[in-house]
């Protein structure tokens, strides 16, 4: 256990720095993002990442690893994950054994040893608190979580410290930098939001996504890059039932490249259309209206 006040973590000394380190990752940081980004860094607090799946809410938190060093710990969110999952657990099987070996001890004296650090599990919320490495805890996709799991988080944000009752409050000594992510799925708590900085990302303007897909792809013709995220970009003003995700983009642009497009035309993109959109009423709908003289 330890005491006092946990020490920051310090990685940026600027909003300017933020945005040109994330950029060696290949990730191109909004004025906001690099904005929001430092803020976290510099008062301590966490972030709450919110928007569309694939715009690079999972992918901010990997570049402020990468770049800083800092040692990665992920908690994945699903509808079920639990206490044991997402905090820490006994090693019951050890602790059986243990029992096992001492039968000619009292309880008292069994309890005390089987409670110990040599038999706890730790998850990734208790191993992020317990670090003294630099490290960025990453909470993805908390919405899919259920309700219950906020209440877990909630001490961990307030304070970084965890309560183990049979081994009293770890307090973290140096805070990990801390991302959670939602698609909006459901509405988190206001006391959840309430402990976090709030940071939307949206799909890009069209010119910062056209350089994002050009740096990605390189080899990607300008024109083609050009073409590529305005076609997407009407795609999205469609009512489908999945609009293409940044990463789609990208993944539609390496596509383009593999099959030797050098641009773009109805029979291209009707054959790719799958690439970009997951829903075959959404490809049906997107054939139907897509004008590509108009974008």
């Amino acid at each position: 256990m330890t005491t006092g006040s946990a020490v920051t973590t310090g990685f940026f000394s600027s909003v300017d720095d933020v945005a040109e380190r994330l950029a060696t990752t290949g990730y191109l940081a909004s004025p906001a993002v690099a904005t929001t980004v430092f803020l976290a860094d510099r008062l301590g607090k966490p972030l709450l990442v919110e928007g569309p799946a694939g715009v690079g809410k999972t992918e901010l938190a990997k570049a402020v690893t990468e770049v800083t060093g800092a040692r990665l710990v992920r908690l994945q969110c699903y509808e079920g994950v639990d206490e044991s999952r997402a905090l820490y657990e006994w090693n019951h099987a050890k602790q059986l054994l243990r029992i096992t070996a001492g039968r000619g001890e009292s309880w008292d004296e069994t309890r005390t040893d089987i409670f110990g650090e040599e038999f706890l599990l730790p998850r990734p919320l208790l191993t992020a608190i317990r670090s003294e490495e630099p490290t960025v805890l990453l909470v993805d996709e908390t919405d899919k979580a259920d309700v219950e799991v906020e209440g877990l988080l909630l001490e961990v944000l307030s304070d970084f410290q965890v309560t183990v009752p049979e081994l009293g409050t770890i307090r973290a000594t140096r805070r990990p930098f801390t991302v959670l992510t939602s698609n909006a799925s459901r509405e988190l708590s206001e006391a959840l939001r309430r402990r976090c900085l709030f940071l939307h990302i949206g799909f890009p303007e069209e010119e910062l996504e056209r350089r994002i897909v050009t740096l990605k792809v390189p080899g990607l013709d300008a024109a083609l890059a050009t073409s590529v995220v305005r076609v997407v970009g009407a795609l999205r003003a469609m009512d489908l039932r999945k609009v293409p995700s940044v990463s789609e983009t990208i993944d539609w642009a390496r596509t383009l490249l593999a099959l030797g497009a050098d641009r773009l035309d109805e029979r291209v993109v009707r054959e790719t259309l799958g690439v970009l959109l997951k829903h075959q009423d959404d490809i049906v709908k997107a054939a139907a209206k897509l004008d590509l003289d108009a974008v």
